[in-house]
């Protein structure tokens, strides 16, 4: 089933995740924060602590946002990062952003397609992704792309939104995810379907397991999954 953010749109996916994150590009950062309790900058740092074991020096971010990943993994002792992303409106807010804390030597970023990557074959040290597997149109596609651009023995690292699997925390999870967050997303945001759009995505994406066995048949090898805040998120990693 393929969740999409405009249901009355005929659209595709791609095209209709580009334009919700231009629309809400201007609150993203604290709506962010704000309705994770800022629970995400910790996921963020957390995520790093584990990739900076592997010594990257290029890193490619994907689905970068406002660049917030890029920013965190400057940690892992990197010497670049390149951020991509299909939206416009939130690749301005991170130029904006690094370009204030005197980061653009060592952060660029680029407008581009996750299942269509502008880089050559066996590019990047490793490659990282917070919260934004889930809105790609082709996952695998998308997934096929990273382990082109990766280089030998590089790792992939994806963090993801997931379902809590204990049924108590599960349902209050939902409440908050289905109703509450939703509301205050429209209130700020403006966009009626941005908000929405997010609990359905998480529902529907192939979490845990199903996620492993994505990158295993991709051709990725030594995947884990790292859960954390009792399943709220999960880290995914693997190597190339």
């Amino acid at each position: 089933m393929t969740v999409t953010p405009y249901k009355d749109s005929t659209e595709g996916k791609k095209v209709q995740v580009a334009r919700m994150f231009d629309n809400i590009s201007h609150k993203y950062d604290f709506l962010n924060h704000f309705l994770s309790l800022g629970i995400d900058k910790g996921w963020r740092k957390k995520a790093i602590k584990m990739l900076s074991h592997e010594k990257p020096e290029t890193i490619l971010d994907v689905a970068t946002g406002t660049g917030d990943f890029s920013v965190a993994a400057l940690k892992s002792g990197a010497k670049h990062i390149t951020g991509v992303d299909i939206s416009a409106g939130m690749l301005e807010v991170g130029r904006k952003k690094v370009e204030k804390a005197g980061l653009t030597d060592k952060i660029s970023f680029q407008q581009a397609d996750s299942e269509q990557l502008p880089f050559e074959d066996n590019t990047f040290d490793a490659i990282i992704v917070a919260f934004g597997v889930r809105n790609f149109e082709n996952l695998e596609k998308g997934l096929s792309e990273f382990y082109r651009v990766l280089k030998s023995n590089g790792t992939v690292m994806v963090l993801e939104l997931s379902m809590p699997t204990n049924s108590i925390l599960r349902g209050l999870f939902s409440l908050y995810f289905k109703r509450i967050l939703p509301l205050i997303g429209k209130l700020v945001s403006r966009d009626n379907a941005a908000y929405s759009y997010l609990p359905e995505s998480v529902e529907n994406f192939p979490s845990g397991e199903a996620f492993l066995d994505k990158l295993t048949g991709i051709g990725f090898k030594s995947s884990k999954c790292t859960t954390l805040t009792f399943g709220i998120s999960s880290i995914y990693t693997a190597k190339k």
